[in-house]
């Protein structure tokens, strides 16, 4: 070949690899592996969901589809709801659909909750609800319409691998009144949930020294407007050098940072980050790659020699990391530092956290499930009391320990049972310990009492309509590790009259429902008002309430009921069979009869003619009277006269009149005359004396009975 054209083609070759890649990213060699540091992080994002306001619905329901990885996870699941003045909080049920077996931790304080779910795959501790089985359903829309025909549902969510869920029951008055699923749907305010995230870390080859980054990438998703991701950092470090460590933040345009970190360090974020302990003061972003290999190389620019941690995730609202190396124990060298990988064996804590006996009139029993037991990859060599002697009985499904209250190392007192189960492992060298306790609930007795007072001191079965009662609800014997809560109370009237629900959820239903301070040994109290009528009048009555006692040793809950006989009586008007609608159809009878008896009167008054033609004499007779009487001369004054009866009643005598003709004469006029009242007529009589009582009729020739008196 000709030497020319040799050096033309080397030189060709020299170009075009001048021409390859050359970008630090790509020439960075990090083997990106699990490390045992831990982050946990929250977000509102999920896979697929909906979220529905419904205003008019006696009950709620929410499904939550969940997709566990491991054979075996522990989900802890919060529901709240707001304080609403007393106002109780309406129903819930809430379904749990799972692909793998889980143990749940359930907190639902004050909520009436309802739990469907397969008993095969979902396990937990005692209850604070009522538990349904959920049927096989082979599709997601299968389910679903199972569930609208319980009620209507307010929130749908699918979530990924979850460790815990808080799911606020609160409804937003923006959401729709339907629930139709989206994809990648932001649940908001409504659901809060913390999946299990990995952490990978590498050392960086060809750098010495110890400086180690953390780099967090938050992954892009739909964009719904500006997001604040609230990053803790804590580092079990003994060094304070600001150039020890770097924190990396790479994130979409619309999110911001507000960093707590418990040590100094670089940091270097795309957007806008802020200190906790400075929050006001915003300091501007740098542009940062967006990929793996880019950020590695950020690192590496920044002269870290160990990527500690390295953490993809999607749109979190806080993230929570804890690391423990520190780039203690790292050595400048290329060897790639030491990994930890998550222990693959028996979980020993979930196994302890299923020993929950059961205490009755016989003994404390045990049970534990060979299926769940197999599912935590444990192996059982032995199970025991704190006595060795007391094995487990071992069967085709199960390991059931037992023992009555004298021994096996039993410990009683004042009905509460103490032991110790103590469990081999083929996977552990030593045994597993864990102290029980359990109430016999059978010797407890639970009282309700009504009391006419708010001293409490005799109690009573009878209560009057429009009487305050005051109900007392108490345990005996009085165990201080026995907590009681009143869940509801209700006053049942018959069968023909709604019943009174007096305390709903643990709160009053009405304002005529008080609750009260607990008596000095814990006795729970409230009072309420019994309406003062009511249709049917009720004669007797059933109280009933239903209690929760907790264990406040161990997680132990039990649900009783206790009720009492009432008698109802009335008082007054409810003596005589007569009620609020019978007094005033009676009134306004009354009122009817008088208004048409005073018109029919002021009719017949009107048009008699007798009435009209006597009304004269009448009103002259009333104006002689009332003159008479409000004069104060003394010869107005009448003076009393006797009264002559004769054998057959006749009329009383009075001075003999006199005809005109003879009548004295006076120089000035009568008395009468002066009060302007003219003389009789000539023919009738006068009484010139005002007194005694006029006859009518004197001409006859019998006296007639006397028919007036004094005037």
């Amino acid at each position: 070949m000709d030497r020319g054209v040799l050096c033309q083609a080397v030189a060709l070759l020299l170009v075009m690899c001048s021409l390859g890649p050359t970008s630090l990213a790509e020439t960075v060699y990090c083997d990106l592996q699990p490390v045992d540091s831990k982050v946990t992080y929250t977000m509102s994002q999920v896979s697929e969901g909906c979220v529905a306001q419904i205003p008019d619905a006696t009950l709620e329901v929410h499904v939550l589809f969940l997709t566990f990885l491991g054979d075996m996870s522990m989900l802890e699941l919060t529901l709240q709801t707001s304080k609403q003045g007393g106002i109780r909080p309406r129903e819930v049920l809430l379904i749990l659909s799972v692909n793998k077996s889980i143990f749940l931790k359930l907190q639902a304080p004050g909520i009436p909750l309802q739990l469907a779910y397969d008993s095969k795959l979902v396990f937990h501790e005692a209850l604070d609800a009522n538990t349904t089985q959920l049927p096989s359903f082979t599709t997601k829309d299968q389910l679903l319409n199972w569930a609208n025909t319980k009620g209507p549902i307010a929130s749908v969510a699918e979530l990924n691998n979850p460790q815990s869920i808080l799911l606020r029951l609160d409804q937003a008055s923006s959401s729709p009144f339907s629930c139709n699923l989206e994809p990648q749907k932001d649940m908001g305010h409504t659901l809060e949930w913390s999946p299990k995230a990995s952490i990978r870390g590498c050392r960086l080859e060809g750098v010495a020294g110890h400086k180690e980054a953390h780099i967090l990438r938050i992954l892009p998703g739909p964009e719904t407007g500006p997001r604040t991701v609230t990053v803790k950092l804590e580092l079990t470090c003994a060094w304070r050098d600001t150039d020890a460590a770097v924190l990396i933040l790479q994130g979409p345009p619309y999110v911001s940072w507000l960093i707590d970190a418990n040590h100094n360090m670089q940091i270097w974020a795309t957007g806008e980050y802020s200190l906790k302990i400075f929050p006001d003061r915003i300091n501007p972003g740098f542009q940062l790659p967006n990929t793996t290999q880019g950020l590695l190389g950020e690192a590496r620019r920044l002269n870290a020699s160990v990527v500690a941690s390295f953490v993809e995730l999607p749109l979190a609202s806080d993230v929570s990391l804890q690391t423990h190396s520190c780039g203690s124990g790292l050595q400048p060298s290329p060897t790639p530092v030491e990994i930890t990988t998550p222990n693959k064996g028996c979980n020993q804590e979930l196994l302890l956290t299923l020993i929950q006996p059961k205490c009755s009139s016989d003994g404390m029993t045990l049970v534990l499930k060979k299926d769940l037991i197999s599912t935590l990859l444990c192996t059982i060599i032995s199970l025991t009391f704190w006595d060795s002697s007391c094995q487990a009985e071992e069967t085709e499904d199960e390991f059931v320990l037992s023992s009555g209250y004298s021994s096996c190392g039993m410990e009683v007192m004042e009905n509460v049972v103490s032991n110790e189960v103590v469990i081999r492992l083929l996977s552990s060298s030593s045994p597993q310990r864990r102290k029980v306790q359990c109430i016999n609930m059978d010797s407890l007795s639970l009282q309700l009492g009504l009391y006419l007072s708010p001293h409490f001191l005799q109690a009573s079965n009878t209560i009057e309509l429009g009487q305050q009662g005051f109900v007392q609800v108490s345990v005996s014997p009085s165990i201080p590790e026995l907590m009681i809560q009143l869940e509801s109370c209700q006053l049942n009237l018959g069968p023909d009259m709604e019943i009174v629900e007096l305390i709903q959820g643990q709160e009053a239903k009405s304002s005529c429902v008080s609750l009260l301070s607990p008596s000095p040994s814990g006795d729970i109290r409230f009072s309420f008002l019994l309406r003062g009528y009511l249709v049917p009048m009720p004669t007797t009555g059933i109280l009933s309430c239903s209690v929760t006692m907790h264990s406040r040793i161990r997680s132990l809950e039990v649900h009783k009921t206790v009720s009492t006989r009432l008698n109802i009586i009335s008082t007054s008007l409810h003596d005589k069979g007569l009620v609020l609608p019978a007094v005033l159809g009676i009134t306004f009878g009354a009122f009817l009869i008088g208004a048409l008896l005073t018109a029919a009167l002021w009719y017949i008054y009107s048009h008699t003619p007798a009435w009209r033609s006597a009304q004269p004499a009448l009103a002259q007779r009333e104006r002689l009277s009332s003159h008479q009487l409000g004069t104060t001369g003394r010869g107005l004054t009448p003076e009393p006269q006797p009264l002559h009866l004769t054998k057959d009643e006749p009329c009383p005598l009075h001075p003999p009149l006199l005809p005109p003709s003879q009548r004295p004469t006076t120089s000035g006029s009568t008395s009468s005359e002066r009060l302007g009242v003219p003389p009789p007529h000539p023919n009738e009589p006068s009484n010139p004396e005002g007194l005694g009582c006029s006859c009518p009729g004197l001409q006859s020739e019998s006296p007639l009975p006397c028919t007036s008196t004094l005037l």
